[in-house]
């Protein structure tokens, strides 16, 4: 059976680059030197949607999004 995937979504007009994202899943996100998020993937498994939920509610910007 193939998991299934959600895209995860930053809206770069709000996104700060604090970085909490970063600490919960640094495997999807990077903030880079310049202070701007980098998804190191924008798909990523539903098996793995609890810690994508965490760094979308931990965002103080509300720059993430989850789509399906």
């Amino acid at each position: 059976m193939i998991a299934a995937i959600m895209r995860i979504v930053v809206d770069r007009s709000r996104c700060i680059g604090t970085g909490i994202c970063e600490s919960i899943a640094a495997d999807v996100f990077e903030v880079r030197d310049d202070g701007t998020l980098e998804l190191l993937t924008d798909e990523v498994a539903d098996t793995d949607r609890e810690r994508m939920e965490q760094a979308v509610a931990r965002c103080p910007t509300a720059a993430l999004s989850i789509e399906r």
